[in-house]
């Protein structure tokens, strides 16, 4: 029959959430990685790298709510504080992260494909 359409935004809201809760996500996997480090050193660039991101994914929960591009800026600079300098030691772990890479790719065609906007479904005029 006739299903209420999503509201304007909707999508909005669910893009800043699932990018808060990778901000967490992040900010919990590097700050326990740094508090190991205590026990298991870690090579120096690492740790500075680390730190900043730490800082950065703390900071922006008070400008993330607010601003998209911070929020994206921020993901990706945590994230590529872990995966490159694993790279730049291991080459030959490129090749099961790009593997990854399927399966990204699909859950972003898949995330661009339910973003797309519909017109909205008119009920026929009744008579």
């Amino acid at each position: 029959m006739n299903t209420p359409s999503p509201s304007p935004g909707s999508w909005d809201k669910v893009e800043r959430i699932t990018s808060l809760c990778l901000m967490v996500t992040l900010l919990s996997f590097i700050g326990s990685r740094l508090v190991f480090a205590v026990w298991w050193p870690m090579h120096a660039f690492d740790f500075v790298i680390s730190s900043i991101a730490v800082l950065l994914l703390t900071v922006s929960f008070w400008f993330a709510p607010y601003r998209r591009s911070w929020r994206l800026w921020v993901i990706g600079y945590a994230a590529a504080t872990q995966i490159a300098p694993m790279v730049w030691r291991e080459p030959a772990l490129l090749l099961p992260l790009l593997g990854g890479l399927i399966p990204v790719g699909i859950l972003l065609g898949s995330l661009v494909a339910l973003s797309r906007k519909r017109p909205p479904v008119r009920p026929p005029p009744a008579s």
